[in-house]
């Protein structure tokens, strides 16, 4: 699990269009760090447009942007392609990063209890640190409170 004001677990996953991204090459910028249910669905798909669309601001204060799910290097490959997305993505097929950032549980649906990805955002400052975590996420709104978060960094 993750806490306020400690290291962020590092990692390295691979990413769309191939090759890895890991957290600690990302210094000396703040990451963004969401994990998502699924590539193409309705949330996933406005959470990350939402975030392509404000990629600039991110930028300019000073921050990357990284979305993770379980989905494959190809899936999300795809996904970048039908909908123009400015963000990078990363692939957790093992579950293993989930795990360490606490977003790998238990959902249910319609009755039915299953794992799954739990939307969450967490904002990692330019030394590693942990500064925010957003857990539960509703997308309405969220990728603008998370970019006051950044700026207030």
């Amino acid at each position: 699990m993750t806490e306020i004001g400690a290291p962020a677990p590092d990692f390295t996953l691979p990413r769309d269009g191939g090759g890895e991204v890991s957290l600690s090459a990302q210094q000396p910028k703040a990451v963004v760090l969401y994990f998502y249910p699924k590539d193409d669905t309705s949330g996933c798909t406005k959470q990350a447009l939402g975030f392509t669309e404000l990629s600039e601001a991110f930028a300019e204060a000073g921050a990357v942007v990284i979305g993770v799910s379980k989905d494959s290097v190809a899936k999300h490959d795809k996904f970048i392609a039908k909908h123009g997305l400015g963000v990078i993505l990363a692939s957790d097929e093992e579950s293993d990063v989930c795990e360490r950032y606490g977003v790998w549980a238990e959902k249910s649906m319609y009755g039915k209890t299953y794992m799954g990805i739990e939307r969450s955002t967490f904002l990692i400052d330019d030394a590693g640190v942990l500064r925010a975590e957003w857990r539960k996420v509703k997308v309405p709104g969220h990728v603008e409170a998370v970019l006051e978060a950044v700026k207030a960094l």
